[in-house]
């Protein structure tokens, strides 16, 4: 689909079950499911692949699409236009576009992964009432700069793959593979050759594109977790992988959650998963699915 000022923001559409008795849905048109559609949003550098284990047990349930942030997958990349509230449009134009909001009274699930856990706030406080639930998985409410002690500059640099994982894409599959062989399928292997492009010289370079990895990276700098979880109207869960020993991002999480409640804000129920990594859809895809499907009931 395109959004403005002309760029093409992808989406994959996972579908929706359809009722036994051809009841109209609230959200997914004639036959489906009633309960508010869920937009899935991936985390820096990945795309919407990365959701396909939670996708598909969420589709037994509800209408789900999955999209692709700009400058990744295979949306556009613009020069410019990553700014937070441009970036909140996109998720609504893929709300919007993809059915999920097409009637009035329709209601969305908004749900993010790192990256995509900040972008899915912003597109909560700019939907309002019409964000049904919001789902922060392991992102969302820490102040990067102080989270991690560097400026942008540095975390870029972090980000930097090593030399002997990107010789090949099997050294490379085998290097994501190897994080937990057990958790390695199929959709895992769709989801990491998402993430990159084969050369002619049979190296692979990152699929995000350079300057808008850049652009992203400088945008979470500028996200203020406390002011805007306080202005996101719909019930908020968090998924917390495994924390540091000083249990910093607990507090950061509790940071935000009474800034939240000091505005009259719902409190923020918090799931945590302390022997886990980062990609929680992998290791707990379950669990994942469990909190989307509670998302949008109160506290």
């Amino acid at each position: 689909m395109f959004v403005e000022p002309g760029d093409r923001i992808h989406f994959l559409d996972w579908g929706a079950p359809e009722l036994a008795d051809g009841a109209g849905g609230s959200s997914s048109g004639p036959g489906w499911s009633s309960g508010p559609g869920i937009l899935l949003i991936h985390g820096l550098s990945n795309t919407a692949w990365s959701w396909a284990p939670v996708a598909r047990s969420l589709r037994a349930e509800r209408r789900v699409v999955a999209m692709d942030l700009r400058g990744h997958g295979l949306s556009d990349a613009s020069t410019e236009a990553y700014a937070p509230d441009l970036l909140a449009e996109d998720v609504v134009a893929v709300a919007e576009g993809s059915g999920l909001l097409a009637r009035a009274g329709d209601r969305v699930v908004l749900v993010g992964h790192g990256f995509g856990a900040i972008v899915a706030a912003w597109a909560a406080r700019a939907l309002g009432d019409r964000c049904a639930g919001l789902v922060l998985v392991d992102g969302g409410w820490e102040d990067l700069a102080t989270a991690t002690g560097m400026d942008t500059d540095e975390f870029l640099r972090g980000l930097d793959e090593p030399p002997e994982v990107m010789r090949s894409l099997e050294a490379f599959l085998a290097d994501r593979a190897a994080f937990d062989p057990a958790t390695w399928d199929a959709d895992q292997d769709r989801a990491a050759r998402a993430t990159v492009v084969e050369t002619h010289a049979g190296r692979v370079v990152p699929a995000t594109r350079p300057h808008a990895l850049e652009a992203c990276v400088r945008t979470m700098f500028e996200y203020d977790p406390e002011t805007t979880l306080a202005q996101v109207c719909p019930p908020v869960i968090a998924l917390l992988a495994a924390d540091d020993e000083t249990g910093s991002r607990e507090k950061a999480l509790a940071r935000a959650a009474a800034a939240r409640e000091a505005a009259g804000g719902s409190p923020i129920r918090v799931l945590s998963f302390g022997r886990d990594g980062h990609n929680l859809m992998r290791y707990r895809a379950q669990a994942v699915t469990a909190a989307i499907l509670e998302a949008d009931e109160p506290g």
